[in-house]
């Protein structure tokens, strides 16, 4: 019986046990951990008291941990997903969270809770896509940028593994990659990550937005197409 051929390895900034890890393995990948960025707090205050606001919106996991220990309890808080609602860590929250983890929908939920608007605070990183802000721009519904985080390079800044490919989940990871995988397989997650690749002159060979199912289907199909190229058409 002849072995099964290795899996492409792709370099992932996730643990080896974390669900967009275990994602890829069902995609027919072998996840290498590489942990090349660091997350930095701002140390910056709330723009404006967290007593005089409806609610907060919290868009990953990382702001949600720098900000848990600044909340009173029974804060209404609108995570965007259940890796965000977790990273709390409280129980002592008015927690809610929207169908999807997407920040689509939790401006859908903001606005289901809240029809007539109000002033709300948005924790977020240095360099979120700022869909809300954008989308909320003149409405009833006044969000205060609390940018509670930002990515960094490790410092010492640690060797690419021995990959097929890697994956950027953020611009600034896209930015950091682009210079060590001209000969590598490059994926993005979300259009900013797209976006940085191709402003480092290094576009990605593949891209989708970012939802877990839509990563899975990227990666799957990568590799379907590469074990059954097309045929040439005869000329």
């Amino acid at each position: 019986m002849m072995a099964a051929a290795p899996r492409p390895r792709l370099a992932l900034a996730r643990p080896a046990q974390h669900p967009l890890a275990d994602l890829v393995r069902k995609a027919g990948w072998q996840p290498i951990p590489y942990s090349f960025t660091k997350l930095q707090p701002t140390q910056a205050p709330p723009p404006v008291p967290i007593g005089e606001v409806a609610a907060l919106l919290l868009l990953s996991p990382s702001g949600a941990r720098v900000a848990s220990s600044a909340l009173p309890a029974g804060t209404c808080c609108l995570a965007q997903g259940a890796g965000t609602a977790e990273a709390l860590g409280r129980e002592d929250l008015n927690l809610h969270l929207p169908q999807e983890a997407r920040a689509e929908a939790l401006w859908d939920l903001l606005q289901e809770r809240f029809p007539e608007g109000g002033d709300f605070i948005l924790v977020r990183g240095e360099r979120s896509r700022e869909y809300l802000e954008e989308t909320a721009a003149g409405t009833a519904w006044r969000l205060h940028a609390w940018v509670t985080h930002r990515e960094a390079a490790r410092d010492p800044f640690p060797p690419l593994p021995e990959v097929e490919a890697v994956l950027a989940l953020s611009p600034f990871q896209a930015e950091l990659l682009a210079p060590l995988t001209a000969h590598l397989t490059r994926f993005a997650w979300g259009s900013g990550a797209t976006a940085a690749f191709a402003r480092c002159g290094a576009p990605a060979t593949a891209h989708c937005e970012p939802k877990p199912s839509l990563l899975w289907a990227m990666l799957a199909q990568f590799l379907a197409s590469q074990e059954h190229p097309k045929e040439e058409s005869p000329c």
